[in-house]
């Protein structure tokens, strides 16, 4: 064993996470375009349909983005029609952003999307539902 043994890609959690990463979001792609959605227009969307209106404040935590990585993508889903956004009626401070009938329909264009990925992807539903158990917990453990 050489003292560099930890230097090797192939020892490395961040690489095969990186890279599984990037192989799913280029899965993703074909299935978005249709919807005229990148991927992160497309999970901000998914928390937008679970509640109607959130503030981009819970946006952001959820998605784990800050504001300077999820303004341009609220300005484009506003832009396409998906969403509005302005500032709360309690709290002038937050900015709440609110799903249109547009958007609303997109919702059940994208219904297929999960289904259509998850042929994409080589494991089982209990691969995929211990899988996405670790993930958090790494996730967790980082915050």
């Amino acid at each position: 064993m050489s003292s560099y043994d930890p230097l090797k890609l192939e020892n490395q959690l961040c690489f095969p996470l990186y890279a599984a990463s990037r192989e799913v979001v280029k899965r993703y792609r074909p299935l978005l375009d249709g919807l005229n959605l990148t991927y992160t227009q497309y999970i901000s969307m998914m928390v937008i349909w679970e509640g109607g209106c959130v503030s981009s404040k819970e946006l952001g935590d959820r998605l784990l983005l800050d504001s300077g990585t999820l303004t341009p993508v609220l300005k484009a889903l506003e832009q396409k029609g998906y969403i509005l956004r302005g500032r709360s009626k309690t709290d002038e401070r937050l900015l709440m952003v609110s799903l249109t009938p547009e958007g609303a329909e997109l919702r059940d264009r994208a219904l297929s999307v999960p289904s259509e990925m998850a042929a994409c992807v080589a494991l089982t539903p209990n691969e995929a539902q211990t899988l996405q158990r670790l993930l958090k917990k790494l996730i967790s453990g980082a915050e």
